[in-house]
């Protein structure tokens, strides 16, 4: 994993994956909140920056450049482009897109609980 040009992050060698010796069929990323649903109610707790992705820059949380490495060791975007999965979109959603700045990205994230997400 790299973060811009000058930050590897971290690196997972094919060993310690017994089912990924020679490639990975997916891969993901994104938010996850764990809610237990205490007195009922969903949590609170908000995901990225606590804004809608529909907020765009500047108030959602968002990942832009997302590349994978290729059987050739060749890294470009995702083929096919990006897949979004959400459970509950009133208390956080995703939307993907790609362009010639960003190249593929997406925007994620929401506050949790609010008058929307009960």
């Amino acid at each position: 994993m790299q973060f811009g040009k000058d930050y590897v992050l971290g690196y997972w060698p094919s060993f310690l994956f017994s089912y990924l010796a020679d490639s990975a069929s997916m891969v993901e990323w994104g938010g996850e909140v764990v809610n237990s649903q205490a007195d009922g109610v969903h949590t609170s707790t908000q995901m990225g920056s606590g804004h809608f992705p529909e907020e765009g820059f500047g108030r959602a949380s968002y990942f832009k450049g997302v590349q994978v490495v290729d059987s050739s060791n060749n890294l470009g975007a995702p083929r096919g482009g990006l897949g979004t999965f959400t459970e509950q979109s009133s208390c956080y959603d995703v939307q993907s897109g790609s362009n010639a700045d960003w190249g593929t990205y997406f925007y994620y994230g929401g506050p949790g609980r609010s008058s929307s997400c009960q």
